[in-house]
């Protein structure tokens, strides 16, 4: 874990939200993880890291592969909300998960949220 995201951890638990899972395996064949993750309520979040110096994220292959991941996410039914260091520093990261959290719960509430690991035809992942 990057500092950055022990101080977005620390923004969610400032906020009294559930602690996510860390490093989150939502595929059941890849060994995709997502930084963080609230699988019950299907958000993923990933701190992406290098914005302003070229890191793996912002370059070519490192690009691709994370759009490869990204989408994968998606047909699993997550919400995926991706953060800067800056969006993490300015707030709008814990603002943005507090929305997400609370929408989540609506559907949840309205039993509208469907269970992400029912979209892999191998079955419920094991030992994440």
């Amino acid at each position: 874990m990057s500092e950055i995201e022990d101080d977005l951890l620390l923004q969610i638990q400032a906020a009294r939200l559930p602690p996510p899972e860390r490093e989150y395996r939502f595929h059941p064949v890849r060994k995709w993880r997502v930084d963080m993750c609230y699988p019950g309520h299907s958000i993923a979040i990933e701190v992406e890291g290098g914005t302003w110096s070229g890191g793996r994220h912002t370059r070519g292959a490192g690009f691709e592969k994370d759009c490869e991941k990204y989408n994968e996410l998606s047909l699993a039914g997550y919400s995926l909300y991706r953060f800067t260091s800056t969006m993490i520093k300015s707030g709008l990261a814990i603002e943005t998960i507090e929305r997400a959290f609370g929408r989540s719960i609506e559907r949840v509430e309205a039993h509208e949220c469907p269970d992400p690991q029912s979209r892999y035809p191998l079955g419920p992942m094991r030992g994440h």
